[in-house]
């Protein structure tokens, strides 16, 4: 995940988010498929192809919604022409695997969803409801409350979903734990997990299952996560930072073959993020499950996702990203609450490689070695960006995130020392 300062001249007004599908004319959806929407004047829409999402686009100024699809699809056709190209070469050389992908995956594995939550009852509701309009057919959704102040989320459950979702409550601070009380009563082989503040595609879990089917090696799979509303200046503002997407390519990593990027594996953010991973259970619980000093709402303040990625590729799994997995994340929004994301971003990383280090000492000469080539290729990266009119937002964040990082250590053995979580979510 990349967040974003606010404070830029550019900063965009509200926008509706809306779903698209060019193989379907004019036709809007709601983002999590609730419903048919009619936008106005105006949208920024994903993208797809017979399902396939390619990425995502805006448009401004239409005189009606038939016109704003059109227009729409006109900015695809040029924005997004590469990744058009690269879906008609993949229909032609497997013709009957697209209209199969999100249905009809291999085997059919049952499916364990794990969803954390701590006092967000409104928006647990809205991701709940997504997730039982799957249409994947073995699954079972379990919702971890979080160190919760009252007895809200527990409510909602017995009011609303009773019988459909099984709730536990784990009383220690911090997602690690949450995400770990809800692996121990996991039934499915594959346990997905995803925030309680995302909606899911209905494609989602049938995506995952298909990826898992496709080579026993792959241990995790991540997804693509997409902005769910553009409502305020600091949603648009990470948004327009890059949000949390990873692409719309889909990606393979292992040790076996690995990358050019020369800190691989230590770059466990390029893989996805928490809110949108799943593993094979057996796989997860042999490495530990997640470690409890890091996670969101321990001293830590993240990191335990990219954690267990990193352990996933170490431990001789395969690691892939598939874009068709897709997850509506609900940005924060607020400029304090983005600040905030961005320096727990920072903190994550640095708990992430203290933890890794920690648990594994010798890997310390390997990140020794590869870090003189990767300060090198960051700031080659960064150079190309140089002429970029929003460049003093990323110089802005890299601060902040650079602040998190140097924290996050301390964070981390605080976590561990003390043994329990701490802070909010």
């Amino acid at each position: 995940m990349t967040a974003a300062p606010v404070r830029s001249p550019l900063v965009r007004p509200p926008v509706p988010v809306v779903d698209i599908d060019l193989a379907r004319p004019g036709e809007f959806r709601l983002p999590g498929d609730r419903g048919p929407a009619r936008p106005q004047k105006q949208a920024r829409a994903l993208v797809r192809l017979h399902g396939r999402p390619l990425g995502m686009v805006s448009a401004v100024d239409a005189p009606g919604p038939d016109e704003l699809w059109r227009a729409l699809a006109d900015t695809a056709s040029v924005e997004l022409a590469e990744q058009l190209t690269r879906h008609h070469a993949a229909n032609r050389s497997e013709p009957s695997e697209e209209g199969a992908r999100h249905h009809a995956p291999r085997r059919t594995a049952v499916i364990s969803v794990i969803v954390a939550t701590r006092d967000r009852p409104e928006q647990l509701r809205h991701c709940l409801r997504s997730l039982l309009r799957s249409a994947y057919p073995e699954f079972e959704v379990i919702v971890v409350d979080n160190a919760p102040a009252d007895g809200a989320a527990e409510a909602l459950l017995r009011e609303e979903f009773a019988g459909r979702v099984r709730y536990v409550r784990e009383p220690v601070a911090g997602l690690a734990r949450a995400h770990n009380a809800g692996l121990a009563r996991a039934r499915g082989s594959v346990v997905a997990f995803t925030d309680d503040d995302t909606l899911a595609d209905p494609g989602w879990l049938p995506t995952l299952a298909e990826a898992f089917a496709r080579d026993p090696r792959i241990g995790c799979v991540t997804g693509l996560i997409v902005p769910a509303e553009l409502e305020t200046p600091a949603q648009n503002a990470l948004e327009h930072q890059g949000g949390f997407a990873k692409g719309y390519a889909p990606r393979t990593w292992s040790l076996s073959d690995p990358p050019e990027d020369p800190l691989f594996p230590f770059t466990a953010g390029r893989f996805g993020s928490g809110a949108n991973m799943a593993f094979r259970a057996d796989a997860l619980r042999a490495l530990g499950g997640f470690d409890n000093a890091t996670g969101a709402g321990t001293p830590g303040r993240g990191g335990d996702d990219l954690l267990a990625f990193f352990e996933i590729l170490t431990a001789g799994h395969t690691l892939v990203y598939e874009p068709g997995a897709i997850v509506w994340h609900c940005h924060r929004r607020t400029r304090d609450a983005v600040t905030a994301q961005a320096f727990g971003y920072g903190a994550g990383l640095g708990a992430y490689l203290t933890g890794a280090l920690l648990g594994s000492p010798r890997r310390l000469p390997a990140l020794l070695r590869r870090l003189p080539r990767g300060v090198r290729y960051a700031m080659a990266r960064s150079c190309a960006r140089g002429a970029d009119p929003e460049a003093d937002w990323s110089r802005q964040l890299a601060l902040t995130e650079i602040r998190g990082m140097l924290y996050g250590p301390f964070g981390y053995l605080r976590g561990r020392l003390t043994g329990s979580g701490a802070g909010t979510r």
